[in-house]
C-alpha cells in the first residue's frame, strides 16, 4: 500500500513536471515574436504619405517640449509657429485701398502690360507713405533697371520685385532680445509719448512666460506717471521695481537697480528712462551719462539700447532716430502703434538709411501686439496675399 502511494505520488510530479516544461517553452517561442512586433511598430516606414508625415511632425513638437530641470527652473518649451494672419491683420491700415500697400496693389490691378511711367507712380505712393527720399529713389533705380531690360514685363513681376526689396532692406539683423549676460541689462529710450513704459512692461510679460526672471528700473525719475505705471506693470507680470524718489538722479536708480538684480541672480534688467526732444542736447547729453553709469555697475551694460518709435509720426520717427543713434549707439529699434497707421514705409527708411535693425513691432493694444520682428514674415504679412484674398481672385 506504501509503495503504491509513493508511485502515486512520483506519477503526479512528474506530469506537473512535463505540463510547466511546455508552458515555459511556449512562452519564450512567443517573446522573439513580441520583440519584433514591438521593433516594427517602432521602425518608420521609408515611404510616407502626407497625412503620415504631418502626424508626425505633431507629435514630434509634443515630444519636445522639456520638463523642468532639476535645480527648479523652468525650460521653455520651443515657441509656436509664427501666425503670419494675426499679423497681416494688424498691418489692416497699411493693407487697406487707402494705405500703402493699398495704393500699389490697386495701381497694378488688372494690368498685363507696364510702361516705364509706372515707376512714376510708384515713387509718388512711396513717397506719401513716409518710406524717404533716400530708400525711394534706392528702391526706383532697381525697378527703372528692371522695367528698361523689359524683365519685369508684367504687374506681377513688378509687385515680386518690390517685395524682394523690401526683404533686402529689413534682413539686417533683428530679431528678439538675447539673454547672454546676468543681468543682461536693456535701455529703453526715446521722445515721450511713443510707449516706452508700455513697452517694458510688455517685453516683462513676455521674457516672465519663458521663464526668465526680470527687474524694472524706473529710470524715468521726472514724472510721477511713469512710476506708477512701471508699478502697475510690475504687479501684473511679477516683477520687482527699483525706484528712487522724485527728481532723484536717473542714472544712480538704474545702478542700484542693476547691483541688485546681479545679487539676486535676476536674467534681466528693462531699465525706463525719461522721454526727451532729440533736438534738446543737454537732455540727450544725460543719456550717455546714464550709459556711463550703467557700464560701472556691470560690465558691457547697456547690452541693448533699444529706441522706441511711434510708427504715427512718420518721418519724424526717423530724425529721432537719427539724432538718438548719434547720441548713444543703437542696437535696435521697437515700433510702436503701427496698427495705427496707413503709411507704415517708415520702417523701410530705418532700416535702409541708418541700418539699425527693428527688434519689435507693435500692433495692438495686448501684451502679445508685441511681436518679435523676423524680416519675411513681415514682408509676408504685408505683401502676401490673405487666405480671403486668395479666395476671392
Amino acid at each position: 500500500m506504501t509503495y503504491a502511494i509513493i508511485a502515486v505520488v512520483v506519477l503526479v510530479v512528474i506530469v506537473l513536471f512535463v505540463l510547466l516544461s511546455r508552458k515555459q517553452e511556449q512562452g519564450e517561442a512567443g517573446l522573439p515574436s513580441r520583440r519584433v512586433e514591438a521593433r516594427a511598430k517602432s521602425v518608420k516606414p521609408a515611404h510616407l504619405t502626407p497625412e503620415e508625415r504631418a502626424k508626425e511632425a505633431e507629435a514630434a513638437k509634443k515630444d519636445t517640449a522639456r520638463p523642468p530641470e532639476a535645480g527648479g527652473r523652468s525650460v521653455p518649451a520651443p515657441r509656436a509657429p509664427r501666425d503670419v494672419a494675426a499679423m497681416r491683420k494688424g498691418l489692416a491700415k497699411a493693407r487697406s485701398e487707402s494705405g500703402f500697400l493699398g495704393r500699389l496693389a490697386t495701381l497694378f490691378a488688372g494690368k498685363k502690360e507696364l510702361d516705364p511711367e509706372i515707376a512714376d507712380q510708384v515713387e509718388e505712393i512711396l513717397l506719401s507713405s513716409d518710406v524717404g527720399v533716400a530708400t525711394t529713389h534706392a528702391i526706383l533705380a532697381r525697378l527703372r533697371e528692371g522695367l528698361s531690360k523689359h524683365e519685369l514685363s508684367s504687374s506681377q513681376a513688378v509687385w515680386d520685385a518690390l517685395r524682394t526689396e523690401a526683404t533686402r532692406i529689413l534682413e539686417i539683423g533683428g530679431g528678439r532680445i538675447q539673454v547672454g549676460n546676468k543681468p543682461t541689462v536693456v535701455f529703453m529710450v526715446g521722445v515721450n509719448g511713443t510707449g516706452k513704459t508700455t513697452t517694458i512692461g510688455k517685453l516683462a510679460t513676455k521674457f516672465k512666460a519663458e521663464g526668465r526672471s526680470v527687474l524694472l528700473a524706473a529710470g524715468d525719475t521726472f514724472r510721477a506717471a511713469a512710476v506708477q505705471q512701471l508699478e502697475v506693470w510690475g504687479k501684473r507680470v511679477g516683477c520687482e521695481v527699483v525706484k528712487g524718489k522724485e527728481g532723484a538722479d536717473p542714472g544712480a536708480v538704474i545702478f542700484d537697480a542693476i547691483q541688485k538684480a546681479k545679487q539676486s541672480g535676476i536674467d534681466l534688467v528693462l531699465a525706463d528712462t525719461a522721454g526727451r526732444l532729440q533736438t534738446k542736447t543737454p537732455l540727450m547729453d544725460e543719456l550717455k551719462k546714464i550709459a556711463r553709469t550703467m557700464q560701472k555697475a556691470a560690465e558691457g551694460a547697456p547690452h541693448e539700447t533699444l529706441l522706441v518709435l511711434d510708427a504715427t509720426n512718420g518721418q519724424n520717427a526717423t530724425s529721432q532716430a537719427k539724432m538718438f543713434q548719434e547720441a548713444i549707439p543703437l542696437t535696435g529699434i521697437v515700433l510702436t502703434k503701427l496698427d495705427g497707421t496707413a503709411k507704415g514705409g517708415v520702417i523701410l527708411g530705418i532700416c535702409d538709411e541708418l541700418k539699425i535693425p527693428v527688434r519689435y513691432v507693435g500692433l495692438g493694444e495686448r501684451a502679445d501686439d508685441l511681436r518679435e520682428f523676423i524680416a519675411d514674415e513681415f514682408v509676408e504679412a504685408l505683401f502676401g496675399a490673405s487666405a480671403e484674398e486668395t479666395v476671392a481672385a
